[in-house]
């Protein structure tokens, strides 16, 4: 297991470091817990919380393992694999995207059919990208497929912007999220998951992530489990092959960049049981793919 080791800030890691601190003090005063005393006493949160400017003198894990495995319903810490070591989340960050959305539109904010405006800005995004053009409207609930089938940039930019007139002021609002959640070792810079120094997080905010969009917003779960969606013509498959593959797989979320590695959030449920498993760091989409197969095995017992 590869330990998290400290390192001297570089110049412009010092102003970043700045910048963390100034955004704690920003946060501290909206900090709130959603998650249960259960949840707390289960040991899905950690006993103590970081400071940001502590996380800016942390080097963020390259391309290393990291997983969790929680029951679903107890928020019991089942098996755990550095489960606070930093990381780069990739397109899992897009589950935060998509939480902001569901809580907008659950506010009276947006309605499911209202159009979302696509900028310039939105279609330059790198792929995965559904590839609407400047002035180009789409769906919300379009945009939610979008998301969590097709793990689409220029849709997380077009919601971002539509919500909060710019990438980065969503992501000051996803990482606000974060800590009311109680992701206290998790930082957003972009609401894709596109390769930023600074987007991290670890196993275990991942997992809380994850625990609190099924317990908050259970009437998109349809949507984590979709396994194909047409829009525009087009057809587009999921990222995540363990749907309809692996039995009691309905979700949740593919990851890759570069500094990554292949990631998974996965929820599945069995024999009456369920859990949330997480892994970062494999090194190919089957390998990551058959860990998370394996742990739900281990943990949920063989598909009947």
């Amino acid at each position: 297991m590869k330990t998290i080791s400290a390192v001297r800030p570089s110049r412009k890691r010092s102003a970043t470091l700045l910048m963390g601190l100034a955004l704690s003090v920003a946060l501290a005063s909206c900090q709130s817990m959603d998650l249960s005393r259960g949840d707390v006493r289960a040991g899905l949160l950690p006993t103590t919380k970081v400071p940001a400017l502590v996380l800016g003198a942390e080097e963020v894990a390259v391309r290393t393992p990291a997983a969790l495995v929680v029951d679903a319903d107890s928020g019991r810490v089942l098996y755990a694999e550095d489960p606070d070591g930093l990381r780069h989340p990739a397109s899992i960050t897009k589950l935060m995207t998509l939480y902001l959305l569901f809580e907008a539109v659950d506010a009276g904010k947006l309605s499911l059919d209202d159009g979302l405006v696509v900028s310039s800005t939105a279609e330059a995004k790198p792929p995965s990208k559904l590839g609407l053009r400047p002035g180009e409207t789409i769906r919300v609930r379009d945009a939610m497929y979008a998301l969590a089938v097709k793990s689409a940039n220029d849709i997380a930019s077009v919601v971002a912007e539509n919500l909060a007139g710019s990438d980065q002021a969503f992501a000051l609002q996803m990482t606000r999220k974060a800590r009311q959640l109680g992701m206290t070792r998790t930082n957003f810079a972009n609401p894709s998951g596109l390769p930023h120094p600074d987007q991290i997080s670890t196993a275990r905010d991942l997992a809380i992530l994850a625990m609190q969009i099924r317990k908050r917003f259970p009437r998109y779960a349809e949507i984590f489990k979709t396994e194909s969606f047409d829009y525009a013509g087009r057809h587009y498959a999921a990222t995540n092959k363990l749907l309809g593959r692996v039995a009691g797989v309905d979700g949740m979320k593919t990851g890759f960049i570069g500094d990554s590695g292949f990631n998974l959030v996965a929820s599945a449920r069995r024999n009456g049981r369920g859990v949330i498993v997480v892994v970062i760091g494999g090194k190919t989409g089957r390998e990551r793919d058959a860990r998370v197969e394996q742990l739900i095995d281990t943990y949920l017992g063989p598909a009947s």
